[in-house]
């Protein structure tokens, strides 16, 4: 007995449209995990920026000799107010000061949402921002 061909032929091309929607259908999962955990890494790493850089500069405006001419940076009360501020925030961060300028480094996690399912763990971001002062 002969098999027939057309049902087999049938049976393939079930199976060629079945593989390419799943295809499409998996394409469009990655892009939308693209640009919902993309924009939320961008957001976060703005975020983290603003805080970062507010730090220092509520932090660099510890000044001492003003009226010499030549202001220096209150060094513990510069690192104080930074880490004050990190608090105040719920911030985890990392803080150096010098007599000349303040660097604040913030950290944070960002768990994928979308991208979790294709393999993509955690991502941290970690933002410096340095700020000397000047009189201008």
């Amino acid at each position: 007995m002969r098999p027939n061909n057309s049902s087999d032929s049938q049976k393939f091309q079930d199976g060629v449209v079945t593989a390419f929607v799943v295809g499409l259908l998996m394409t469009f999962i990655v892009c939308a995990g693209l640009g919902v955990d993309g924009g939320r890494l961008v957001a976060v790493r703005l975020t983290l920026a603003d805080h970062a850089e507010n730090a220092a500069r509520l932090a660099a405006q510890e000044l001492t000799s003003l009226r010499t001419g030549s202001p220096k940076i209150d060094q513990q009360g510069a690192y104080r107010l930074a880490l004050r501020y990190l608090n105040d925030n719920n911030l985890s961060g990392q803080i150096s000061t010098s007599a000349i300028s303040i660097s604040v480094t913030v950290s944070q996690t960002v768990e994928m949402s979308i991208l979790q399912l294709f393999g993509a763990r955690d991502h941290l971001i970690s933002v410096t921002r340095r700020v000397e002062p000047r009189d201008q």
